[in-house]
């Protein structure tokens, strides 16, 4: 028998050392199994698989009906084709018919009155005299362009006072009239 039982040295105060020792690695056996024995908490396997989800039966059969009616059809224009080519396929494609339009003459009264309309808005529009004045407009102009000069802070060079254009889209000096 080994002494080792003496050199132990339990946590709780004990009477009998070797009762301590043995009580204690009972008490760690017994706690390791349940250690291994444990099952977790966190489920962590993977959901269930369920074959009514994985293996849809009705598309199946939509999919099999479906190729079923393809396939008849196939078969019926197969042996439309097959009479054609043994008969010689006599079929009628002539066509005499030339298009007429019903509502032709309607549309083309309705052009020409848009015509007549237009022509008579365009003759109202270039027999009316101007409202405004243009040559009043860029005389104005010009006295704004010369009260500009006489209140800037700064002196437009002249080499850019003939860059600058009126209001009629000429190039024209701002400094050309002296009023």
């Amino acid at each position: 028998m080994h002494a080792s039982h003496r050199s132990y040295q339990p946590i709780t105060p004990a009477n009998n050392k070797l009762l301590k020792k043995r009580w204690d690695q009972k008490r760690f056996c017994t706690h390791r199994m349940k250690v291994q024995n444990a099952s977790p908490v966190i489920d962590n396997k993977p959901p269930r698989t369920y074959m009514h989800l994985h293996l849809k039966l009705k598309k199946l059969q939509v999919e099999e009906e479906r190729l079923a009616t393809v396939e008849r059809d196939n078969r019926i224009l197969l042996e439309k084709i097959g009479y054609i080519m043994r008969t010689g396929g006599r079929v009628d494609n002539i066509n005499n018919y030339s298009q007429k339009s019903l509502n032709k003459t309607k549309r083309q009264r309705e052009i020409l009155r848009i015509t007549h309309e237009n022509h008579a808005i365009l003759k109202r529009i270039s027999s009316k005299e101007p409202h405004y004045n243009h040559l009043q407009w860029e005389e104005e102009w010009k006295l704004n362009q010369i009260y500009k000069d006489n209140i800037s802070k700064y002196i437009v060079p002249e080499k850019d006072a003939k860059r600058w254009k009126g209001p009629g889209g000429h190039m024209e000096a701002a400094k050309n009239n002296n009023v």
